[in-house]
């Protein structure tokens, strides 16, 4: 098979993201030819080679069947997705045919102009009934389907049985004790951390937020107004960023730490705990700590409660502006298939999106079941605004994490200074 997929230096990426247009504003393209090159962007994990592998299968199937069509792809940073993307809804030139995005931009794409209608096409795709509800509706912004989703994912907690064992430690069923065996470990074993947190780790961050009974905003309708500066929202930013510190993961260290940082420093061995994802587990194989560590709901306040999670998760979409919307439908199929999530599941680990399908690897995998626990549990979204993009762009809840626990400014400060510049976002979109 020729070689379908090329891997992009980030330092490209970035060069590239740093000098496009930052505004968007694209318009449909008119043609849909039938042969050519194809480009695709998907996100680059923290062990990505599994990853690449089922799509090249997809790939070679896919150009097969389309003969004088080939297929390139990028892999690109999540971090800097938001900036890369809505540039090439602006730059239609350079822009990919099909890409991978998060659930939580379907909006904001949407409202950018970014992303093409295909309810057609997916009520004509015979395995879209078997979707679930709540990754369907991730597609679906004013009743209509703007892409196909990937992937499902939740976060729970990955520790250390050998380090919990030669401690004599039990597994944390609350979240205080969560917080106290982290300190008590580090105390330990100071060459680790207790948990690996970051403070550019929002989804690690929510479940602490929500399970005090905060939220990042209030609305309904599309109209929202932030929450993040409640005093139950405090309350669990006062637990969060209480991990941060020498007595378990040093805020010089641990501030710029995003969630890959996290797991890839509990793969190598560096920390004893680290709130990872379903799909965060084909890395933690391939790491040092592959036979001695084990995955547990993350905890909530109360004994054996599970802390609320973000209902997460990764769609594939095709941009208005493609000038082979045919065959760019046809690849997104063919990637969100049932067969190739069944396949990126054994690769990666992540929850495919169909119903039967997680039904099938719950029955055989013993490491989904925390995940699917925690997805009958009480899972959260953020709030349903084109509005998300701008503040997960401007990084609001990053900044905030990282001024409070760098002693720049209290919680009180910093979550009022977040929920005004939320409140802006929220304003700007109507």
């Amino acid at each position: 098979m020729k070689l379908s997929v090329r891997m992009v230096a980030v330092a490209a990426v970035l060069a590239t993201a740093a000098c496009a247009p930052q505004t968007s504003g694209n318009s449909s393209s008119d043609k849909d030819e039938k042969t050519g090159t194809l480009r695709v962007w998907l996100f680059q994990e923290v062990n990505n080679t599994p990853k690449e592998e089922v799509v090249d299968s997809v790939l070679a199937e896919f150009e097969k069947a389309h003969e004088g069509t080939d297929v390139t792809v990028e892999y690109i940073p999540v971090e800097t997705r938001a900036q890369r993307i809505k540039a090439a809804f602006n730059d239609p030139e350079s822009a990919p045919d099909l890409v991978e995005y998060g659930n939580t931009d379907t909006a904001g794409y949407v409202k950018d102009g970014g992303l093409a209608d295909v309810t057609e096409e997916f009520a004509a795709w015979d395995e879209a009934k078997d979707t679930d509800p709540t990754a369907r509706q991730s597609v679906t912004v004013g009743g209509k389907i703007y892409g196909a989703p990937y992937f499902v994912g939740v976060r729970a907690l990955y520790y250390r049985t050998d380090v919990f064992e030669e401690l004599g430690l039990g597994v944390p069923k609350t979240q205080a004790e969560l917080i106290s065996t982290a300190k008590e470990i580090r105390a330990a074993k100071p060459e680790l951390y207790g948990i690996a947190v970051g403070g550019a780790y929002t989804y690690g961050a929510m479940p602490f937020i929500w399970s005090h009974g905060g939220e990042l905003a209030t609305g309904t309708g599309g109209s929202y107004a932030a929450a993040i500066d409640s005093a139950a929202a405090r309350k669990g930013i006062e637990a969060y960023t209480s991990l941060f510190g020498d007595d378990n993961c040093p805020a010089a260290k641990c501030a710029a730490m995003t969630g890959n940082d996290t797991i890839t420093a509990f793969a190598a061995g560096k920390a004893a705990m680290a709130i990872g994802g379903d799909f965060s587990h084909a890395a933690v194989e391939a790491g040092k700590v592959k036979g001695t560590y084990a995955v547990v709901p993350l905890p909530g306040l109360k004994p054996g409660s599970i802390a609320p999670a973000f209902a997460g998760g990764n769609n594939l979409g095709v941009l208005k502006s493609t000038t082979h919307r045919t065959l760019a439908v046809d690849l997104m199929k063919r990637l969100a298939s049932k067969k190739a999530q069944g396949e990126l599941f054994e690769a990666m680990g992540f929850l495919p999106t169909f119903s039967d399908v997680r039904q099938q690897v719950a029955a055989k995998e013993a490491f989904v079941k925390p995940f699917v626990e925690t997805l009958a549990a009480d899972t959260k979204f953020v709030p349903a605004s084109p509005a998300w993009a701008q503040i997960d762009a401007g990084q609001v809840l990053p900044t905030m994490f990282q001024e409070v626990v760098s002693g720049k400014k209290d919680v009180a400060t910093a979550s009022a200074d977040a929920a005004k510049k939320m409140n802006d976002a929220f304003g700007s979109v109507g």
